[in-house]
Parts: C-alpha cells; structure tokens; sequence
C-alpha cells in the first residue's frame, strides 16, 4: 500500500502554519517547526522538544520526515571523505568533504544518477534515477557541517554542487535548498561560498540570472569546439556553444558574477593548439576563469590524459590574455571520491 504521508520539508513556512490554523492551533507553532527542520536540521520528530506529545503525535500521524542517513564513509589518504547516504526509498547518493588547509568543501549531489551521458564520467553510467528533494540535498550540507568539524576542526567553509547529477534539471529543489542552506532561518552560509556547477542548460543559467542568484556558477566546459564537445557530451548537441556563451553573457551582466570554467585535457581529444586557441577566444568573449583539472580514471572508459607539457601550452596561452587559469589538484582518487568517479559503487 503506497504511503500518503507527505514529506513534512516540502512544505513552506506559510503552508505550515495553514495547517496548524486549520487544526485550531496557533501559528507560531508552525514557526517552531520549521526552525527544528531547517536551523536546528533534526530528522525526527521527537526530538521537537518545546512541543507537546500530542502535538509531535499528531505530526507523525501526518507527515514523514525523509531525513538522509549515513550508510558508510571512506576516507582517502589525503584526508578527502567520501559519504554514502542512504535515502528514504533505499537508493544510494555519494558527497564528498574535501579538506584544503583550513579551508573544507563540501561536493553535494543534486540528483541520483545522472541523465546527461557525458562520456568521460562515472556518474553517467548510472543514468537518472531521481531527483533529490530540498531536504535531501540540506542534509548532505548538516552532515558535511559536523563532519568537518569533528574530523578538521574547522568549519564548513565551500558548498560546490559538483556531485551527482545536473543541478539545473532538478532546478526547483536546488535552488531551494540553497534558500534553505543562506537563510538566516536556515543554516545562514554565504551565497558567495557556494558554487553550482552545470553542463551548460541555457534557459536556466538565465533563469538563476533573472531570479538574482548570488551564489557563482562554473560551466564543465572541456572543449571549445562544437564539435570536439558535442562528441563528449551530449548536451552540446542541443544546446551549442553560441547559445551557451549567450546565456553566459547574459548571466555576466545581470550577477556581475565571473564564471569559472571546468577544463580537463585528454591525451588525442583536446590536447591541440587549435583546442588551445578555441579555448582562449571562448574565454575572452565574458569575464572568466579557467580551472584545469586532472583527469581521474574511470574503469569502464579508456581515455588517458594529456600530457604536462599541453597543460603548460594551455597555462601559457591563457595567461598570455590575462585570463585567470589555475591547475587543480585529484583529491580522493584512491577512494573514487574525485571528479567525476561518483557512481556509487558500495550499492
């Protein structure tokens, strides 16, 4: 028998309090609520202490509470953790902590699986399964808070939605998780410490530009080229470069937020100069930066990555136009906790 019990944080703070209105209880009520599920991030009722029994009774007659639960952790030899976390209806998503000095960041997942079929990844073999909901997504942010404490000894300091799946194709629960996680009724985090990275959807680079998104946006770029790119991911094909680098444009103008690109460089697939000057061209058309990142490996796939001396080629030709460019380094690659290589391998 399917449950009809609703998910108590789908709901917002106004449709709380209709319905302690509508059972003759004071609205203020509904405030309390709300402060235990997003600023207090308990995941069970009982646990709502300044509430009557009959009152935490009769929410849980009501509603469910769909908290993430840790399944296990791995840990890599560079101090990078990688969580499984077990979901509502038992499927499996992946985070990733990732300590840097006294800086920790959190990788968080915005969908199970992936539906983007990007050719170099692991996440990709999964295909979608779902989407995360708000409350999914905040708890992988609850969990990462006190795991950076009790492990670094710092607070969480980045958010970075570089896990599984594309953030923009779950876009109503990202963004309101990310409400959830910079409220001052929430967890009350920076916009400018979180950083959504996407493959490139256009309208909704758009959409987070009308609706005054604070937070900064990086694109997976990896090829300038139409048709290089289009080969690796699929997205291209759709939607191509000249529209992306309008909706980039476009977002530039309305945030004044610079955009990051995300860049690896495979032996064979983007290691030629004419790779290395597309890139530049692209870069110098909106205020950007460039991230190149190393390629982590991925069993089922044989692409091998390119050699220093290109990634020097690529340096020196970007910096030769001022653009900011930055060699990053594979954290969590022992555990396949690195980018790219969430594929939740323990289910």
């Amino acid at each position: 028998m399917k449950n009809s019990k609703r998910d108590i944080r789908s709901l917002t703070k106004e449709e709380l309090k209709d319905f302690f209105v509508s059972r003759g209880m004071k609205a203020f009520r509904a405030v309390q609520v709300y402060e235990w599920l997003w600023k207090k991030g308990v995941a069970d009722f009982d646990r709502m202490t300044n509430l009557s029994l009959e009152m935490r009774s009769m929410l849980k007659e009501q509603f469910e509470l769909r908290a993430v639960h840790p399944a296990y952790h791995q840990k890599s030899k560079d101090g990078t953790i990688k969580n499984a976390l077990r979901l509502y209806d038992g499927l499996l998503v992946e985070s990733v902590l990732i300590p840097s000095g006294s800086r920790v960041t959190a990788c968080i997942s915005s969908q199970v699986g992936c539906a983007m079929g990007c050719a170099f990844c692991a996440t990709a073999q999964l295909s979608k399964r779902r989407d995360l909901s708000v409350g999914e997504i905040y708890d992988q942010v609850v969990l990462a808070m006190k795991q950076s404490e009790e492990y670094y000894g710092h607070k969480l300091s980045n958010i970075v939605f570089m896990g599984m799946g594309e953030p923009l194709l779950n876009y109503k629960n990202v963004m309101g998780a990310i409400d959830r996680i910079t409220s001052d009724e929430g967890l009350g985090m920076s916009p400018k410490r979180i950083t959504l990275s996407t493959v490139g959807v256009a309208k909704k680079i758009k959409q987070m530009a009308d609706e005054g998104a604070a937070f900064k946006l990086a694109v997976s770029l990896h090829s300038a080229l139409d048709s290089t790119r289009s080969r690796m991911m699929p997205v291209n094909r759709n939607t191509g470069l000249k529209e992306l680098m309008q909706a980039l444009e476009y977002w530039y103008r309305k945030t004044g937020n610079r955009i990051t690109f995300e860049y690896i460089v495979w032996k064979g697939v983007n290691d030629r100069r004419e790779d290395i000057q597309a890139l530049v061209r692209f870069c110098k058309r909106v205020p950007s930066k460039v991230n190149l990142i190393p390629y982590n490996p991925v069993d089922a796939y044989d692409w091998q990555p390119a050699d220093d001396e290109v990634l020097q080629a690529y340096e020196q030709a970007l910096k030769r136009e001022n653009i900011i460019v930055l060699r990053r380094e594979s954290r969590g690659r022992d555990i396949d906790a690195a980018c790219g290589q969430l594929a939740g391998k323990g289910e």
